[in-house]
């Protein structure tokens, strides 16, 4: 008689990164809101916002390539933003298919007073690291990121 192999033991549902990146993701987006409730604006729209003003002129495509997000998804962000006054489209003068963005006085007002909110997000994110720590687990993440980024929906759209 042959005494059957031991079952390895299943890994629990923690044990997987997916799981745990998708729950910091909840958690990130609870706090950002947490902390911005009251100015109405969501993560994305923030980082739309915040890349637009940093290069005024960029035409959809190319932010939405550097904040991470696909073209259809960028396009109504955009939409709901301008229809705020936050963000104006303009023709490009060079190819009138595109739509060039830029901030308004509006959104960098909005920018300019979500600022501290958003530092206290991050603040709050990482408060469970030492703050030795904090430096380690961004590079970790955007090494992750990094490495990885052909997979994200933004980037196989681009390709």
């Amino acid at each position: 008689m042959t005494t059957p192999l031991p079952t390895p033991a299943l890994p629990g549902l923690d044990d997987f990164p997916g799981h745990t990146i998708r729950r910091l993701q909840q958690i990130a987006v609870g706090i950002f809101l947490d902390e911005t409730g009251d100015l109405g604006i969501t993560p994305v729209q923030f980082a739309l916002l915040f890349a637009a003003a940093q290069q005024t002129g960029l035409d959809q495509r190319t932010l939405a390539g550097k904040i991470g997000l696909d073209t259809s998804t960028i396009g109504a962000v955009v939409d709901r933003l301008e229809g705020r006054e936050l963000i104006a489209r303009q023709v490009s003068p060079d190819d009138k298919r595109v739509r060039l963005l830029s901030v308004t006085p509006a959104g960098r007002d909005l920018l300019d007073t979500a600022m501290p909110a958003m530092q206290r997000a991050q603040e709050r994110m990482l408060a469970p690291l030492p703050p030795a720590d904090r430096p380690v687990f961004m590079a970790m993440v955007q090494r992750i990121v990094e490495q990885n980024g052909a997979w994200s929906r933004g980037a196989k759209e681009a390709s």
